[in-house]
C-alpha cells in the first residue's frame, strides 16, 4: 500500500509513502551515466541518464521502487495485486520485465511525451528477478512538471491513462480513482454555506466544516481522495525548505502508523517517504523512526562514473534536545 504525488512549486517535486509490512534494506541508490544497464530481453545500455532514488541492491543491480532521472523525469512503481498481468514474452515487442522497468524508462526519457512513445513498444513480461525473488503486482506513475500518466499492466496490454490529479495509490484501477473524486467533488477548505434548508438559521460552529465526508481510513481509495485534496488545497511558501517541508506534510496525511493496518504479514507501516526536487536532483526521504529529512545531492558525485553509489537510510529517530 501506498502513495505518490507529483507537485509543482518554484520547483518540481516527486515523491511517495512505501507501505509495507516488511523491508529489503532500502537505499538511496544513484545510478551513474555509466553504470552498465543489463535487461532481460533486450540490449544492455552502458551510457544512459543518470537516475537517483530507492532501491534495494541485489547481486548489484537496483530494484528501484522510486526514481529521477538527471533531466527532472520521475517514476515510482506502487502495489497493485489482483490487477496487476504479466505476460509472456511477446514477439514484436520490447519485453522489460517490472523490476527493469524504471530503469529502462528513466535511463532513456526526459520527457512524458518520450516515455509515451517508448511504452508504444513495451510489453511488461513475466520474468522475475530470481526464483527467490517473485515479480511485485505493480502499476506506475511517470511524472515531469507537466504532465503525469498512470501505466497499468492489464490482461489485454498496458493501459496508459494521463493523470492530471498528480497522485496514485493502489488498487482499484486509476479510471476508478478518477470516476470516485466526483463522490467528493462537494468539499472546500472554507467554511460551508447553508444548502440544507435555507429557512433555519444554521452556521458553522468551527473551521473545517467544509470538508466533512473526506475520507480518513487507510484504504486505497482513501488515501487517493485525500492526498488530492491536500495536494490541490496546498499553499506554499516560495523556499526549497518551505516547499520540501510542505511535500512532507501532504504524505504525512496518508501515512500508515504501525498498528492501524493489519496484514497477513504483519502491521503496514509507512516504511519511507520521498521527495525529490526534480530540477535539482536533490532526494530527500524520512523514515518511520526517524522523521528528520536527510538529502542526498546527485549532482555532488561524480555522474560520469561507472559504479552505483548508495546510501544506507537513516532509521534511528534523531531528537534535538534544546537543553
Amino acid at each position: 500500500m501506498c502513495t505518490a504525488v507529483s507537485m509543482n512549486t518554484r520547483s518540481h517535486y516527486f515523491g511517495r509513502n512505501l507501505d509495507l509490512a516488511y523491508h529489503y534494506d532500502e537505499r538511496v541508490v544513484i545510478a551513474p551515466r555509466h553504470y552498465p544497464f543489463s535487461f532481460r530481453q533486450l540490449p544492455a545500455l552502458p551510457s544512459h541518464l543518470a537516475l537517483i532514488g530507492t532501491a534495494t541492491v541485489i547481486d548489484g543491480y537496483p530494484l528501484y521502487y522510486d526514481a529521477t532521472n538527471e533531466a527532472g523525469l520521475s517514476m515510482a512503481g506502487l502495489n497493485f495485486p489482483s490487477n496487476a498481468v504479466y505476460l509472456p514474452v511477446t514477439g514484436g515487442k520490447d519485453n522489460i520485465s517490472p523490476f527493469e522497468f524504471i530503469p529502462w524508462v528513466l535511463a532513456q526519457c526526459e520527457t512524458i511525451a518520450q516515455a509515451r512513445a517508448l511504452l508504444d513498444r513495451v510489453s511488461l513480461a513475466d520474468l522475475p528477478f530470481s526464483k527467490e525473488l517473485s515479480l511485485s503486482p505493480l502499476h506506475w506513475i511517470i511524472a515531469d512538471r507537466h504532465a503525469s500518466i498512470t501505466v497499468e499492466p492489464m490482461a489485454d496490454g498496458l493501459q496508459i491513462d494521463d493523470n492530471p490529479v498528480g497522485v496514485l495509490t493502489n488498487n482499484p484501477p486509476f479510471d476508478h480513482h478518477m470516476t470516485n473524486l466526483t463522490n467528493y467533488m462537494m468539499l472546500s477548505p472554507a467554511s460551508p454555506r447553508n444548502a440544507f434548508a435555507p429557512g433555519l438559521h444554521l452556521s458553522p460552529y468551527g473551521f473545517g466544516m467544509g470538508a466533512i465526508g473526506l475520507p480518513g481510513d487507510c484504504s486505497s481509495a482513501s488515501r487517493f481522495v485525500r492526498a488530492a485534496f491536500a495536494k490541490f488545497h496546498s499553499v506554499c511558501g516560495a523556499s526549497e525548505a518551505e516547499s520540501v517541508s510542505q511535500f512532507f506534510h501532504i504524505l504525512s496525511s496518508v501515512r500508515h502508523i504501525r498498528g492501524c493496518v493489519e496484514t497477513d504479514k504483519g502491521y503496514a507501516i509507512t516504511v519511507y517517504s520521498s521527495c525529490c526536487n526534480t530540477d535539482r536532483g536533490i532526494y530527500y526521504y524520512t523514515t518511520y523512526e526517524n522523521s528528520r529529512i536527510t538529502a542526498v545531492d546527485m549532482h555532488r558525485e561524480n555522474l560520469d562514473s561507472d559504479t552505483l553509489i548508495a546510501y544506507p537510510f537513516q532509521t534511528r529517530q534523531d531528537i534535538l534536545f534544546a537543553n
